[in-house]
């Protein structure tokens, strides 16, 4: 009886120690995993913001859905200007004299493609795909318009759950990080860059994934 209270002793022990060890080791390699996996999702979000950019600068406007991002990266065109200043003397009916006017002359150098600007290769063709996901699920984004100070302003979001992204981590830990609010967290149950209710392509990110390649 004796050996056998001894045993039992001993597994207790383990498994309290396994338990101690666990709840400090989980959080470490949760957090490991996150970052890893935070990095690649929101360089991917860059992307789709670069080219959503892209997409206004061309049209006016920036794109409802991936379909229509994908078409414009294929087949679009930057504009390369020069803008000179430049002056010519013409006759005042005023004065009665000729005078000198300045001009601001807008000259186009040529074309480049967005695809080689932004992109330089087909990486683009599985844009709306969110790393890491569980089944090939994809962002969500949505463009439309504002009033801004009374002029219409185009506006755009492109968002992912946590959830997606670290589906097979501890349910507690993901709970707590969809909660976190702090400077050095992405804050809030998504990820998101952009915003449908003001003007604005900034995410919910630390600069700590802005900087870290540096």
């Amino acid at each position: 009886m004796k050996t056998v209270i001894t045993i039992a002793l001993w597994l207790i022990s383990i498994f309290f120690a396994y338990q101690i060890y666990n709840s400090v080791m989980q959080p470490i390699e949760f957090d490991k995993v996150k970052k890893e996996r935070y990095t690649q999702v929101i360089e991917k979000l860059k992307d789709i913001r670069d080219a959503q950019v892209a997409y206004r600068r061309v049209t006016g406007k920036f794109a409802e859905d991936f379909p229509s991002l994908v078409r414009f990266i294929d087949t679009a065109q930057y504009t390369i200007t020069q803008q000179r200043d430049s002056s010519f003397m013409e006759y005042d009916k005023v004065y009665r004299i000729d005078m000198e006017r300045e001009v601001r002359i807008i000259d186009t150098l040529g074309f480049v493609s967005v695809k080689d600007s932004l992109f330089g290769d087909n990486s683009y063709k599985n844009i709306a795909t969110v790393p890491f996901g569980q089944n090939n699920e994809e962002f969500e984004m949505d463009a439309s318009t504002i009033d801004a100070n009374g002029f219409t302003a185009p506006v755009f979001e492109v968002k992912v759950d946590k959830s997606v992204i670290l589906y097979d981590q501890p349910e507690d830990l993901v709970a707590n990080e969809k909660s976190a609010i702090s400077v050095e967290e992405v804050n809030g149950p998504e990820i998101i860059v952009g915003s449908m209710t003001k003007v604005s392509t900034s995410a919910n990110w630390p600069p700590y994934y802005d900087t870290e390649k540096d």
